[in-house]
């Protein structure tokens, strides 16, 4: 009979050496090479492990398996930062559940480029040239030398912002009665939700029950406003404060005009909602005020409401679109098309009313590629609004403000809602994850894409310019 034992052989020791090293090269040459497929798959590979996770009978309170759209569509609304659930947060979910979408959110709070490049660095161990460029790209960068420092940065910024937060909110929450454990998990929960614009909330009735506290109001809209500057303007505030005259353009023109949306926000808001009795229509002045502010904050993408969407008048609606659909600052925890998006389109429409060849702003021309990416970006925004809001509409038999609202917030991963979500079929709720999907992707990815493919022309086509208007 023959023998069938196992002989050990000497190369055998060095198989998984071989293995993790062929594994270090692919991901290397993947990164290097197309740094953007690398950051899409590295995302889509969390959302499904995520999804998994929370379609674990544990994850639920009811010891059940959780139907896999809607385990899919809050692992989507926790890794892209948004907010949008089917299923009660509260109700739904146990600690583990609740402690999954805790930790989603603050891995996609990170951004998709930042995963990818420490994806990269956990794997390869080395971060390549081109795969540093995205990075640089994302971050804002001075050097590429600077990237891998720049990570850790990212990393510990969020945690320490996060921490003072919920050292802020837990003793309020004891103050109110909740037991030392609960206060602490609850003042985690929003602190790292308000501060990676989520808008997920531990309770059942949200923040309604704290409309009038602005010990809670104050921390979340804090939070959520330096979240949504981005992790490049946080770095600029680190190394030089606010010495304006220091600062560079990108962080010039994304904090003048987030100060400008979240004041023109709040005026606009509070004028339109001012005698809506279902609203705020008998509130004091002051309460009228805060109520403003706040809803100004959270169209901006983070989410929390303290009245019913459905009973702002349709203005309103109008109004929450278009500031939801602006968003927050390039390569922050907010969505929407980017505020430096927004000023670099008003600037050129400036410059062209005024004839001028050059985009010009505080000293700076822009440059006519970064046009191009900002028309990119605004023109994909709205394609896929128009598409998702089309099928949703033959899918939901709603009402197009309902609709439109909802599938705007979806993209731009703010997390208002009008109870939309809850309501939609399998078919609807597929929709709004891939909307969401692509909302945290696909902006940032395209843009960054877009700055480093520079095809080589050997010829120049003789210019013809068509009637435009």
């Amino acid at each position: 009979m023959a023998n069938t034992s196992y002989q050990w052989h000497p190369a055998d020791e060095k198989r998984p050496l071989t293995v993790v090293r062929s594994v270090r090269n692919f991901v290397d040459r993947f990164a290097n090479g197309s740094p953007a497929r690398l950051a899409l798959i590295v995302f889509a590979l969390v959302v499904l492990l995520f999804t998994g996770l929370l379609s674990l009978p544990v994850a639920a309170q009811d010891g059940q398996v959780t139907e896999f759209h809607d385990a899919l569509f809050t692992a989507v609304s926790a890794v892209c930062v948004t907010g949008l659930t089917t299923v009660s947060t509260a109700l739904h979910w146990t600690f583990f559940g609740q402690l999954i979408i805790l930790v989603g959110i603050f891995v996609g709070g990170l951004g998709i480029l930042t995963l990818a490049s420490l994806m990269a660095l956990m794997v390869s161990k080395r971060l390549g040239v081109r795969g540093k460029l995205i990075a640089q790209e994302a971050m804002n960068a001075g050097r590429l030398g600077e990237v891998g420092t720049l990570l850790r940065i990212v990393i510990t910024t969020s945690v320490c912002i996060e921490l003072v937060l919920a050292l802020v909110l837990a003793p309020r929450f004891m103050i109110l009665g909740e037991s030392f454990p609960t206060a602490i998990w609850h003042a985690l929960f929003y602190s790292i939700s308000s501060f990676n614009n989520a808008g997920f909330t531990p309770h059942s009735n949200g923040v309604v029950p704290y409309e009038n506290d602005l010990w809670v109001l104050v921390p979340l809209m804090v939070g959520g406003f330096i979240g949504s500057l981005g992790f490049p303007v946080m770095m600029v505030f680190l190394s030089v404060g606010f010495r304006v005259r220091q600062w560079n353009l990108h962080t010039k023109l994304t904090v003048q005009v987030s100060l400008i949306l979240l004041v023109a926000g709040a005026v606009l808001w509070g004028a339109l909602e001012w005698t809506n009795p279902a609203t705020i229509g008998g509130m004091s002045v002051g309460d009228k005020v805060i109520h403003a502010v706040f809803a100004s904050v959270m169209t901006r993408s983070l989410g929390f409401n303290l009245v019913d969407m459905n009973l702002m008048h349709a203005p309103t609606m109008l109004l929450t679109d278009a500031l939801m659909f602006a968003g927050g600052g390039s390569a922050s925890t907010a969505g929407g098309i980017k505020v430096t998006t927004l000023a670099v389109m008003f600037l050129a429409i400036v410059a062209e009313a005024r004839g001028d060849n050059d985009v010009k702003v505080y000293g700076r021309t822009i440059p006519q590629g970064t046009m191009r990416v900002a028309i990119s970006v605004i023109m994909m925004g709205a394609t896929f609004v128009l598409l998702a809001t089309g099928t949703l509409l033959a899918i939901s038999n709603q009402s197009l403000d309902r609709v439109l609202f909802e599938v705007i917030s979806a993209f731009a991963t703010v997390g208002l809602s009008t109870g939309l979500s809850a309501e939609l079929p399998p078919a609807g709720v597929y929709v709004l994850s891939v909307l969401m999907f692509a909302g945290r992707v696909g902006s940032i990815t395209l843009a960054a894409a877009l700055a480093l493919r520079q095809r080589r022309q050997l010829f120049h086509y003789p210019e013809e310019r068509p009637i435009i208007g």
